[in-house]
């Protein structure tokens, strides 16, 4: 009897099917990774296409004497010891971080509290305030620096000419170097403020009204608020924020050139006018391909800073 009921039970098992458990991790593969490996590889292809080939390219170029004409003979490691004891690449690079280290908490400070104000539930008129602060964006960077060239001109500039109207003495705008560099920063601070602005509205909008709510109860007043609550909830944005600003900042190169053209001279030669003008003026193109990888070592590190210090605040 114990025969016939396993005879009548195995043919209810069955044989295992092994090509179950392969076509649903098929199908799992298909719809779930599939698609976005298909993207990324697009991403991939374009980022080594017009990135890492390039920097290549350009890394091999630091190691020669090529003037972009004819052959590269092989220097070594010349380019960067000259470079390293060149004092104008030293004065373009302090330039350039002070006019980082200016524009980059000016421009945050000033989207931060311009998208404050178009949150607020007391503003009037906030959907033509955002559609006038959101212009500056929209301006090529050339073109916002004639504006401000206009400006600030130092025979024809409209400040001057008023100022001049109310019986003051025209300022030397241009030809002052730290004047000029100031004029820039706040070009660029007017220009950058607006994508900043767009990014700050995004994160207040997603911070919970409960939260408010609950320090109203509690007593708090509008700045305990904005510390406690509204900083912390932005927190990952500021980042992004900082972290884009510090990274385009740093490569700032239209601007300049349509506001001031690195003038008085070349004492506001920040680096990339540095690397331009030593490339594609003086033709050394292995000279200026060694500073543009200077450079890409310094935003790499910036970036990877910035990075690790917002793991550990996270943390």
């Amino acid at each position: 009897m114990v025969d016939s009921v396993q005879r009548t039970a195995e043919p209810a098992i069955g044989p295992v099917n092994h090509d179950k458990p392969r076509r649903r991790f098929r199908r799992k593969l298909n719809s779930y990774t599939g698609a976005p490996l298909l993207m990324i590889s697009i991403n991939l292809v374009l980022f080594a296409l017009f990135f890492v080939w390039p920097a290549a390219i350009g890394l091999g170029y630091s190691f020669t004497s090529y003037t972009g004409i004819g052959d590269a003979p092989f220097v070594g490691t010349d380019n960067y010891t000259k470079l390293f004891a060149d004092p104008a690449f030293w004065a373009a690079l302090k330039r350039t971080l002070i006019y980082t280290a200016s524009v980059v908490p000016l421009s945050f400070v000033a989207a931060l509290g311009t998208a404050y104000l178009l949150v607020s539930p007391y503003t009037k008129g906030k959907s033509v305030a955002r559609v006038v602060f959101f212009l500056p964006w929209l301006i090529s960077p050339i073109i916002v620096g004639v504006i401000w060239r206009w400006l600030f001109g130092e025979n024809f500039g409209l400040v001057n000419f008023i100022i001049e109207k109310f019986g003051g003495s025209a300022v030397s705008w241009q030809s002052n170097g730290d004047l000029s560099l100031i004029v820039v920063i706040v070009a660029a601070t007017w220009a950058g403020t607006a994508f900043n602005m767009l990014l700050f509205i995004a994160a207040l909008k997603n911070v919970p009204v409960s939260y408010y709510e609950a320090a109203d109860l509690d007593g708090a007043n509008a700045w305990q608020k904005f510390r406690r609550i509204t900083l912390p909830a932005i927190a990952p944005t500021s980042f992004i924020v900082i972290l884009l600003s510090t990274l385009h900042t740093m490569k700032e190169y239209s601007l300049i050139v349509a506001v001031n053209a690195g003038g008085p001279g070349t004492e506001n030669n920040l680096i990339v006018q540095y690397i331009y003008s030593t490339g594609f003026r003086k033709a050394q193109i292995g000279y200026a391909s060694a500073a543009s990888f200077i450079l890409l070592l310094i935003l790499m590190v910036i970036a990877l800073v910035q990075m690790l210090a917002n793991r550990r605040k996270g943390n």
